[in-house]
């Protein structure tokens, strides 16, 4: 693998490259823009083309307890990786089993995680399962957050959904699947929300078209982004 995808050992402070992962400089990538927030002198690494590596565990502070308690309700194979980042659990669970594992997260006594805050999608092209749907959880009794994150391919891009459990994910999951085309299985009424019904295509991918395309929407006609005015 090239070093433009793995990037060099001097990324890191140690000098040492993780092994499998790409190093993303700057936000988005973007390099050279003249960004004065701060995000340009960002280094951040990231899976390339394989799955999330875990965190070592023991995780710290309450992860350890909300990990071990998942487990334990569910089966220690429940978890494909657990990740702290920032300050922030992430927990990846397989797609067929997301439903289960809010159920546990809200139910149990030392959980509680009563409200889904947002569900949103993400594209991830380099990568086998690609596209990724992620549930940001809040436990309201204890004070706590996690993130719950799972993955699937184009070739079948399906996911338990979770409204049974949190009635809140209704309009966000076919947002997500309006934007990304990922299908969430079990969904009451999973139809498009921000796009016509008829539309083709999921605008968020990162292979969709950007230009060329004209929008009637309510009586206006939006032209197409390549033709709609620049302010520089």
């Amino acid at each position: 693998m090239s070093d433009e995808a793995t990037g060099t050992g001097e990324d890191r402070p140690d000098g040492v490259q993780p092994v499998g992962m790409q190093v993303q400089k700057g936000l988005f990538g973007v390099t050279d823009s003249g960004d004065t927030s701060g995000f340009g002198g960002l280094v951040q690494a990231t899976p390339f083309g394989a799955e999330t590596p875990s965190t070592p565990e023991p995780l710290g502070g309450y992860f350890d307890e909300i990990v071990g308690a998942l487990r334990e309700l569910l089966g220690d194979d429940v978890t494909r990786a657990v990740v702290v980042d920032r300050g922030e659990l992430t927990i990846h669970v397989a797609p067929d089993r997301l439903a289960e594992v809010c159920r546990a997260l809200r139910d149990d006594e030392g959980l509680r995680f009563e409200l889904c805050n947002s569900v949103s999608g993400v594209d991830y092209p380099d990568q086998r399962n690609r596209l990724h749907v992620i549930y940001h959880l809040t436990s309201m009794t204890y004070r706590r957050r996690v993130r719950l994150e799972t993955a699937v391919g184009l070739e079948h891009p399906v996911v338990q959904s979770v409204t049974a459990v949190y009635p809140t994910a209704d309009w966000q999951e076919r947002e997500t699947y309006d934007m990304f085309g990922v299908v969430f299985e079990g969904h009451p009424h999973l139809t498009r929300i921000l796009m016509p019904d008829d539309w083709e295509g999921f605008p968020q991918r990162k292979d969709y078209p950007l230009g060329g395309i004209a929008v009637e929407y309510k009586g206006a006609h939006i032209p197409p982004p390549d033709e709609r005015r620049a302010y520089k």
